[in-house]
């Protein structure tokens, strides 16, 4: 579905409508598998309106329910949306900031830290994939994950058994590249300015950390849902006494649209506000992860080397001797 989205404004025209058609009609990703019982419960519930209705030649006064919470169910329902929705959406600035802040602090480690021995080079691409793990280690720990078997291929097995241990993962990994930094610091391998600079993305990723975990921490008042579901539950039962004396039979089909308009609305709330789950609707966590470690492998690969092979040119100096 996420494709789907991501291809329809680069799509020429026919393929545009192609993609609009499907994603009217697809399933996957939908409310509709969520809401459907409930409407098939109410459109029942029509049914039996109807048929009192007519074989009991009007004498249950239908007409005098007027149980009309039109405004106020509006109210709630776009409200209810809006807040999930600004969780989803500042759940996705997190991320965000957690993809440039991995891409500027693995570029900056690379171009700033010197190498004088080929072991300064193996630490240093150990703690840039550290960035990586990081933010693998971050989506498992907002899903309650383990990321020890994501991380085999960029963590040694002694930080790795170190990691198991650890009861919040992703701020030891932090420590760590922390560590590493205040190590080359120490080595006069980065000076005071340049130590300074690699610390704001470190403190950027902890920062998006903490927005992620007041989202994941944070749910919906308890009172406010149950009081939404409630008036749902009212107003979609008494729907059909409303409209029986117009409609007649037509009350059926109507009642089911407005059970899946109010339902539906409803259930995109609980679907997205909270977006680092597994589900259709969530954020493509495992997707934002890949890019970040492909990133970080392509960087290594460009500056693999790089200072070692500085050192090894000749200079002025000798060439001149």
């Amino acid at each position: 579905m996420r494709q789907k989205l991501a291809g329809i404004w680069s799509s020429p025209p026919m393929m545009l409508q192609q993609n609009w058609v499907n994603l009217t009609f697809t399933w996957r990703g939908s409310v509709i598998p969520a809401v459907l019982p409930r409407i098939i419960l109410y459109s029942a519930i029509a049914l039996v309106v109807v048929l009192t209705h007519t074989y009991t030649a009007g004498s249950v006064p239908f007409g005098l329910v007027t149980f009309t919470p039109d405004v106020v169910l509006g109210l709630l329902l776009v409200f209810r949306t809006n807040t999930a929705y600004d969780r989803f959406w500042e759940g996705r600035k997190a991320w965000g900031t957690i993809v440039n802040a991995s891409r500027n602090l693995a570029r900056q480690i690379l171009v700033m830290v010197d190498e004088c021995t080929p072991r300064d080079r193996q630490e240093k691409e150990q703690a840039v994939r550290l960035i990586a793990a990081y933010a693998i280690a971050v989506k498992c720990h907002l899903r309650g994950q383990s990321p020890l078997e994501e991380l085999v291929g960029l963590l040694p097995p002694d930080r790795l058994h170190l990691l198991a241990g650890m009861a919040h993962r992703p701020v030891g990994l932090a420590f760590w590249i922390g560590d590493y930094l205040r190590w080359q610091y120490q080595q006069q391998h980065l000076n005071a300015y340049q130590f300074s600079t690699l610390e704001q993305p470190l403190s950027q990723l902890v920062d998006a950390l903490g927005v992620c975990e007041r989202i994941l921490r944070t749910p919906q008042p308890l009172a406010y849902s149950v009081h939404l579901r409630h008036i749902l539950i009212l107003y979609c039962f008494f729907f059909p006494f409303r409209l029986v004396s117009q409609l007649g039979w037509a009350t059926i089909p109507v009642t089911a649209i407005a059970a899946f308009v109010v339902l539906g609305i409803e259930e995109i709330a609980l679907e997205i506000e909270n977006p680092f789950g597994t589900d259709p609707n969530d954020l493509p966590l495992d997707q934002i992860c890949g890019v970040i470690r492909r990133d970080v492998e392509e960087l290594i690969s460009l500056d693999s080397g790089h200072g070692l092979t500085q050192m090894m040119l000749p200079t002025p100096e000798s060439l001149g001797s």
